[in-house]
């Protein structure tokens, strides 16, 4: 497995269980309402979560955004996003994996076709030629998967490094790092130092992404680790409603019916 990423997922896992006897106490059985909304929250570790909040905020306030704003000066938005479509072609292989697990063909065909073309004509995946051919790009990560197989998403989490999350999407973590090839391809100081330089350029790419959304949310609420709770569940609801809902024939729209069908 991949030693950055083994190393991340290892060590958010052990500081998530370290910190299991930090929970929220339960309101008393007499206060209905209260009980209500412990139970909606569903935020059980909540001081837990929110000492490992404060430390990713202190993380990304002293390196990752600075480094993210560097990299957003330094680098023209048109290399930018030459480098977003490279990193996502990269992830292919999972995504393509997921689509076939949550019986969705189309997807999966989607999947296929753009790691195909955007691998050719798009030039090692620095531009997305298939988007504009009929083949969009969908996420698909072994969270949804097994929300999709009908797994409950269990409790929120806010896991070291990982972020927001819940023990269905950690879970599923893990299991997308086995699924890509490049965690089982090859050995040695170059393939680490390629690990490394994929998970840096990753990390720079979410967070520049987050400047317009999560940062301008945050700023302007009054519990930003509320807010962040709130806007991961509804994102992660919608994503898995889209696959969900996702009852496309297995050919494209465009593609010419043949007589008789």
């Amino acid at each position: 497995m991949g030693a950055v990423r083994t190393m991340i997922l290892v060590g958010a896992v052990g500081l998530a269980l370290a910190g299991v006897s930090g929970c929220a106490t339960p309101p008393p059985a007499d206060d209905p309402d209260a009980v209500a909304d412990f139970n909606q929250t569903n935020d059980p570790m909540e001081p837990t979560n929110r000492v490992f909040y404060a430390v990713n905020n202190g993380i990304d306030a002293v390196l990752v955004k600075p480094l993210a704003l560097g990299y957003k000066w330094a680098v023209p938005g048109v290399v930018r996003d030459r480098v977003h479509n490279v990193l996502g072609n990269l992830d292919s292989p999972v995504l393509l994996a997921n689509d076939i697990m949550q019986t969705k063909p189309r997807r999966a065909g989607d999947t296929l076709m753009r790691f195909v073309i955007n691998s050719t004509f798009g030039v090692a995946g620095m531009f997305d030629v298939a988007d504009g051919w009929g083949y969009p790009y969908h996420n698909a990560d072994f969270g949804e998967t097994l929300a999709l197989w009908g797994v409950p998403e269990g409790p929120y989490l806010f896991l070291p490094i990982l972020g927001p999350g819940d023990p269905r999407d950690s879970s599923g973590h893990g299991v997308d790092i086995a699924l890509d090839p490049l965690t089982w391809v090859g050995k040695g100081d170059v393939v680490t130092d390629l690990e490394y330089g994929r998970y840096g350029m990753t990390l720079l790419d979410v967070r520049v992404g987050l400047f317009d959304t999560l940062d301008k949310a945050t700023s302007q609420a009054l519990d930003p680790y509320a807010t962040v709770r709130s806007l991961y569940r509804q994102h992660r609801a919608a994503e898995i409603e889209d696959i969900h809902s996702d009852t496309r024939a297995t050919t494209p729209d465009w593609f010419p019916s043949q007589p008789g069908h």
